[in-house]
């Protein structure tokens, strides 16, 4: 079974740091880009990165760019969200979503999220 899993949320106070990581299991990892994205209640969810199944190309939400660096690693099926400086405005639940970099949206996963909560 294909699985997408999000990990290294938590409470953060602000100022503080924080890596998520995404780790996929019975897939080839390395066919996928992947993305993060977050959410909080009562608002849509919000793309903030991406990086390509080779890790060649990165690309982020402009408010984010400075603060938040995507990464991967083929060799372990795990990609990677730093996350610095944090602000209250990040908390959110962040999600994995993972697109196959030839095929599109027939290949297409979700994790189930890690929740982040930026508070004094």
């Amino acid at each position: 079974q294909v699985q997408f899993v999000e990990s290294g949320g938590g409470l953060v106070q602000p100022g503080g740091s924080l890596r998520l990581t995404c780790i996929a299991s019975e897939v080839t990892f390395s066919a996928y880009d992947i993305h993060w994205y977050r959410q909080v209640p009562e608002k849509e969810r919000e793309w903030v990165a991406e990086i390509a199944a080779d890790g060649t190309r990165t690309n982020y939400l402009h408010s984010v760019k400075d603060r938040f660096t995507i990464s991967r690693d083929n060799a372990r099926n795990t990609a990677y969200l730093q996350i610095d400086r944090l602000k209250v405005e990040d908390t959110a639940v962040y999600y994995c979503h993972a697109r196959h970099a030839m095929f599109g949206s027939k290949f297409v996963y979700w994790g189930p999220g890690t929740q982040v909560t930026v508070s004094s």
